[in-house]
């Protein structure tokens, strides 16, 4: 996977690049990133990047001339077309189903805007536009990265585990249950003893129980999109009766 990340500020990159996963991906060769400084493609001599939006307003908007530049850049140096992200407030809400489908790009680019916004013109070149949230942030470089960092989990090789990025939570629609490891005591908390039994059905069973409860409890809205089995609504039904009863004591 390839990817092309267009900023006006490569500097913010670096350290989240050369750490963890996103480092060992590139090592693996499983990954490879490269920084376009949209600046380098303004077309005056002064570098050029923003200006005054016409009829008025507040702030400085993105001009398109070395956006469309650096991508007509990218476009001569591989072969196939890339798949163009847009990071925009006005986007599709980004999730773990965007992370997969970006996941399967060979070559993807990710604009990240900035100052007041970017010339309507610019959206042309998107194949979607994509949001980390509904709040407004200085630029796109941070959701960039959250983009990348949450798509680079779902390409073969890059986790230990390739199963991993499949059970995290969202993966399958729903938070992930809860989780432990040793001390199996710890100031009087002690790990469930479902997960010391060795029953792997019992285990599982276990898991997908607790993670419907999470999702009911801390997300239900996820609940009403979710992909849900016999068995899920049986476990729902199972978490009802416990709260009812939890009251009633």
């Amino acid at each position: 996977m390839r990817v092309y990340i267009l900023t006006l500020f490569p500097e913010m990159f670096p350290c989240v690049l050369n750490a963890s996963i996103l480092k060992r991906a590139q090592d693996q060769g499983a990954l490879k990133v490269d920084l376009v400084n949209i600046r380098d493609f303004a077309v005056d001599a002064h570098g050029t990047v923003d200006d005054y939006p016409y009829g008025g307003g507040p702030g400085m908007v993105m001009k398109p001339e070395p956006v469309f530049e650096s991508l007509d850049w990218i476009r001569g140096q591989i072969e196939d077309e890339p798949y163009v992200v847009l990071l925009s407030p006005q986007g599709y809400t980004f999730d773990s189903a965007w992370a997969k489908e970006i996941a399967q790009k060979e070559n993807v680019v990710l604009i990240a805007g900035h100052y007041e916004g970017f010339d309507e013109r610019i959206r042309i070149l998107a194949d979607t536009e994509l949001s980390i949230g509904d709040y407004v942030l200085t630029g796109g470089e941070l959701a960039a990265m959250v983009v990348l960092d949450a798509s680079v989990r779902f390409v073969p090789g890059v986790l230990g585990d390739d199963d991993s990025a499949w059970e995290d939570s969202f993966s399958h629609g729903l938070l992930e249950g809860p989780q432990y490891t040793r001390p199996r005591v710890y100031r009087d908390m002690s790990v469930p003893e479902v997960l010391l039994s060795g029953n792997h059905d019992a285990i599982m069973r276990w898991r997908r129980k607790e993670a419907l409860r999470r999702t009911k409890e801390r997300r239900p809205e996820l609940l009403e999109k979710a992909r849900l089995t016999y068995e899920d609504r049986r476990l729902l039904e199972e978490i009802e009766k416990e709260q009812s009863n939890l009251i009633e004591a």
